[in-house]
């Protein structure tokens, strides 16, 4: 992506069925559980790389021992630091009695992460200050075991202003002001109301408090728990979970907006945010890992049943399209091939920006996430071309040599590696024109490829959102190869409206095809639909986010997208560049054709999967025309 998007973040999660004497049996190390973690989490570190952390709950301790243990880090190289904090312990021991790290019975009573449970995260940050309170996961502690909680999760609430407020009416005292105090401590509160209801149910029936602790773990209903917590959350999440008693859980918002993924067996059960990931560290086929579907989760009691509940009723599945586009690893069989769809598509109008002219443009991509889609371009473009090629040979039946012959079915597309970014160049100077300056050098190009002045140059991208890289970097870079026209094709549709549900585009005023609409609107003399579009945008500010519309799709509706195309082109022109500019996005319509079962398109279309969207999409209308800078939900 040439735009740098903060976008969800990733959840691993391990419970292991046996003890871990068995996996030191069974597979030389009782660590087995902990390395699955670890691969787990470094297959995922595309997904978040402000922070990361780990937490482990041991079962069958003994009162005073410890028995949940957290590391976290918001450091440069934070899975690294986790783990090097993780197994330090072991490595001071081996200097003396390496023996003992064998020892899985001496182990779990002597290092903090030799247990059962593991819960790992990695943050990308949306809200808040990225310092250590803010990385996952978090823990609540109380001395009952039952009534500690730990989480982390892939989400961000459209609504927290109420789910806030809400707190307050229950005469809680929140410690912070963000999503997760505020999950953390919703599902504490419904924890300790079951807690609560077993304790006195319990204690009519004439048993005596040790009695009732070893009882409630056995009886404790956690998917009630997050039934209750969840009841008026509006928004996209997968939130995982460890009950300090020895319950865990995953599980996925009514919408399907955020990924969640799992597997079981009898020795373990895994979960993450991509499929991929469980399927290659388990080694297993594609049908073995399996999909939360909208509002289920998958909860693992503390004697290591496994049940699938259906949490919350579930609705009109949006899952999110933009994991398919750019935010996944490509490795997902599916996803791949998605990918390929996305740029296959494309090819009709690619070829119409370039008068159908194979022979003088050059095709290429830009960054290295957009390969997939460049494949199914380059596939596209071929089958294309095929069809000139067997019309040639038709129309020359009668005149056919080996040599035409030849000279016809050697025509192909001409595909180059056009941009190298092996360096990361530091933009830390503080003067802007120094700074851009720098900019300009973040890619470097193949020379002597592109014929000065004849070829045209098609680079295709996942994603354009700001399109502030593009104006200060990419489009002088590649002028310096000297083509007559160079085509930016994004495999996603124009990025509209802003985003509530994870994904780090909350403002409109950074979006550039909403810049373009604005322009047009001004050009055209409809300035008047600006001032309408706030007014109705105010007057339903404080209803019920139940009744309030997205007033914010009138500014695209008197352009076609090719309008807002050729605006967003003549905006991110840069003037010190030779070459023209063309810009070409995906159509919806063609992504839900590649991506049928991701049709979250929210973002292009403004067609929100929750009544919080509606709301943080002309909350952030009204900030952009008032000036303000600040998060719009």
């Amino acid at each position: 992506m040439s735009d740098s998007v903060k976008h969800e973040c990733g959840i691993a999660q391990v419970r292991l069925l046996k003890p871990l004497e068995y996996y030191q049996a069974k597979y030389g190390t009782w660590k087995y559980g902990l390395n699955k973690l670890y691969l787990m989490m470094e297959k995922q570190h595309n997904r978040g790389q402000d922070g990361a952390g780990v937490v482990c709950v041991k079962l069958g301790t003994n009162p005073g021992e410890q028995y949940i243990h957290r590391v976290r880090s918001n450091g440069s190289s934070p899975i690294k630091d986790i783990f090097e904090q993780i197994n330090a312990p072991q490595i001071e021991i081996a200097k003396t009695n390496k023996e003992l790290l064998s020892d899985a019975v001496w182990a779990k009573d002597n290092l903090g992460f030799a247990g059962e449970i593991y819960l790992g995260h990695l943050r990308y940050g949306t809200f808040g200050k990225n310092d250590i309170n803010a990385v996952h996961p978090v823990i609540r502690d109380s001395n009952w075991k039952s009534r500690n909680l730990a989480i982390a999760g892939n989400f961000n609430m459209a609504n927290m202003n109420e789910l806030f407020d809400k707190l307050i009416e229950l005469g809680q005292h929140p410690k912070g002001y963000s999503d997760l105090v505020t999950i953390l401590e919703k599902i504490g509160h419904f924890l300790d109301r079951e807690n609560q209801k077993l304790f006195d149910s319990l204690k009519a029936q004439g048993k005596n408090n040790a009695e009732i602790t070893k009882l409630i773990a056995n009886q404790i209903d956690i998917a009630k728990v997050l039934r209750g917590a969840s009841k008026t959350w509006d928004g996209g999440y997968a939130i995982g979970g460890i009950i300090g008693s020895g319950e865990s859980f995953l599980f996925r918002d009514p919408s399907g907006i955020r990924p969640a993924f799992y597997y079981y067996d009898d020795e373990i059960v895994v979960t993450a945010s991509e499929r991929p990931v469980i399927q290659t560290v388990m080694n297993l086929k594609l049908d073995q890992v399996k999909e939360l579907e909208p509002g289920q989760g998958i909860i693992v009691t503390n004697d290591g049943r496994v049940k699938i509940e259906q949490i919350n009723e579930p609705k009109e599945r949006r899952a999110c399209s933009f994991e398919r586009i750019y935010f996944s690893r490509g490795s997902d069989a599916d996803i791949y091939k998605e990918r390929k769809m996305l740029g296959n598509l494309l090819i009709p109008a690619i070829l119409k920006a370039v008068d159908y002219d194979y022979d003088n443009t050059v095709f290429s991509y830009i960054p290295n996430t957009a390969e997939t889609a460049y494949y199914g371009m380059m596939e596209g473009l071929e089958a294309s071309l095929n069809e000139t090629k067997i019309e040639k040979i038709i129309s020359q039946k009668d005149n056919l040599t080996p040599e035409l012959l030849k000279s016809i079915l050697d025509h192909r597309p001409r595909m180059e590696k056009i941009a190298h970014k092996d360096v990361k160049i530091r933009t830390f100077i503080t003067e802007d024109k120094n700074r851009d300056d720098l900019v300009g050098h973040v890619y470097d190009v193949t020379y002597g490829v592109i014929r000065e002045n004849i070829d045209n140059l098609v680079i295709i991208d996942d994603s354009i959102v700001r399109g502030t890289t593009l104006k200060k970097s990419i489009f002088k870079i590649l002028d310096r190869l000297g083509p007559k026209k160079i085509v930016i094709v994004s495999s996603a549709p124009q990025i509209r409206y802003p985003d509530c549900y994870g994904i780090d585009m909350a403002k409109l005023g950074d979006l550039a095809a909403f810049s373009a609409a604005i322009e047009l609107l001004k050009e055209t003399g409809r300035a008047n639909i600006i001032n309408e579009v706030y007014n109705k945008c105010v007057e339903q500010k404080d209803k019920p986010k139940e009744e309030i519309v997205n007033y914010v799709q009138d500014i695209y509706k008197p352009f076609t997208d090719e309008q807002i195309s050729n605006k967003i082109a003549q905006m991110l022109t840069p003037s010190d560049i030779n070459a023209e500019i063309g810009v070409i996005y995906q159509t919806v319509e063609n992504l839900n054709k590649a991506c049928p079962n991701h049709l979250g398109d929210w973002y292009f279309t403004g067609n929100y999967p929750t009544p919080g969207g509606n709301r943080a999409a002309n909350n952030s209308f009204i900030n952009y025309i008032e000036g303000k800078n600040i998060r719009s939900y």
